[in-house]
């Protein structure tokens, strides 16, 4: 695209700094759904921290859901053309895939905050779903969903529900028809399932899902998703921006001293020894989750 090809729009927001709210079922220590206003303070610059091999990712991911909400306001026939607003990603644990669909809820409240004067992430703690006490645990996500459905009732509230580790549910299911888990567990994730079926008619609701096991996944929610996303370990390029990024955070707090390190490409070009340096450890880190190159710099001051 030329320069006169593009429109250029800006957004001014406000951080929350509430921190996020917890509802806990009765009688049970584990909170059923964690609760955020957005854009808040725990999610500032989780999107730009999110470093990929592929570049596209992210950008796939944001014009998805771009989309998705776009068909929504104007009122495109779901009869006609079908969308659920449902996105899946799986792949390995530390791979970013939590902090991918929070960062994106952010980025989402920001760029249609012209049109919903509020935005809500709910978090669904799947784990808490099942109750030890028979029969409670179809409460449990009738009281969930009731909450959901309270705030979609706001139609200038938009609404993102997060379904971390949903390969969970599919291991009750497959547990449940085998036998070994009581005939209430099947039942709760098949009234799961269309609970989230019901927020399809809500245009301002959009279901944010990951799963850390690809090979578990129940078919049910494969089906339901209209983008599923492998999010991998880092290769090579993705786990020296990381670290590279944590060494530029090191200096700009004065932590360490030193020449800063150049992006991939120019570091290789040009020699230069720090670039040169951070890409060895980079190659020695091959295998390692983005989780855990985030805390080597952290482990590495902490032996000097």
């Amino acid at each position: 695209l030329l320069a006169w090809q593009c429109a250029l729009t800006t957004r001014a927001y406000g951080l929350c700094e509430d921190g996020p709210g917890e509802e806990i079922g009765e009688g049970d220590e584990i909170a059923t759904y964690t609760e955020w206003s957005l854009p808040c303070v725990d999610f500032e610059g989780a999107w730009e921290s999110l470093i990929f091999d592929d570049d596209e990712v992210k950008t796939r991911l944001l014009r998805y859901a771009t989309a998705a909400l776009l068909f929504g306001e104007r009122g495109v026939d779901a009869q006609l053309i079908s969308w659920n607003r449902v996105v899946l990603l799986h792949g390995p644990p530390g791979t970013g895939k939590t902090t991918m669909c929070k960062a994106l809820a952010q980025r989402l409240s920001i760029r249609f905050n012209h049109i919903y004067s509020s935005s809500v992430l709910v978090e669904v703690n799947a784990h808490s779903l099942f109750s030890r006490w028979f029969s409670e645990s179809g409460k449990l996500v009738s009281k969930l969903f009731g909450k959901i459905q309270e705030l979609l009732e706001d139609e200038d509230s938009l609404v993102f529900v997060l379904v971390d580790e949903v390969e969970s549910l599919a291991a009750a299911r497959k547990s449940a028809a085998n036998g070994s888990e009581p005939s209430d567990a099947i039942r709760v994730v098949n009234a799961l399932l269309t609970q989230l079926d019901a927020l399809k008619s809500r245009p301002n609701a959009i279901v944010l899902t990951t799963s850390n096991i690809t090979e578990a996944i129940d078919l049910a929610f494969v089906d339901r998703a209209d983008i599923k996303c492998y999010i991998g370990p880092p290769g090579m390029r993705a786990r020296y921006e990381i670290l590279r990024s944590c060494v530029l955070e090191l200096i700009r707090r004065d932590l360490v001293q030193g020449a800063e390190p150049m992006e991939f490409d120019d570091g290789v070009a040009k020699g230069c020894p720090v670039s040169l340096t951070l890409r060895e450890a980079a190659e020695a880190c091959d295998g390692l989750s983005g989780r855990a190159l985030r805390k080597l710099p952290f482990l590495a001051y902490s032996t000097v």
